[in-house]
């Protein structure tokens, strides 16, 4: 029996939105989120942008210490 999947709202438009504000380059990104204590290959973070992936609360946290944001940035016009 073949199971469809249903896709979660993802928030790959706003991760990438707030990077392009940024002016940062995934890799890049990726050491800066490192340095935060924040392990991630930049494969897996495009992964996060494209929706593939769904992304981790600690990559979120680590996101928004880096952006110096609120976590509704993440959100936008998810409701």
């Amino acid at each position: 029996m073949e199971q469809k999947i249903r896709r979660d709202r993802n928030m790959g438009a706003n991760l990438r939105r707030l990077r392009d504000q940024y002016g940062i380059s995934q890799e890049k990104l990726c050491i800066e989120l490192q340095r935060l204590g924040c392990d991630i290959a930049r494969s897996t973070y495009e992964k996060y942008e494209s929706g593939e992936l769904n992304i981790r609360a600690s990559v979120i946290i680590a996101l928004r210490k880096f952006y110096s944001c609120s976590y509704d940035e993440f959100f936008i016009g998810l409701e």
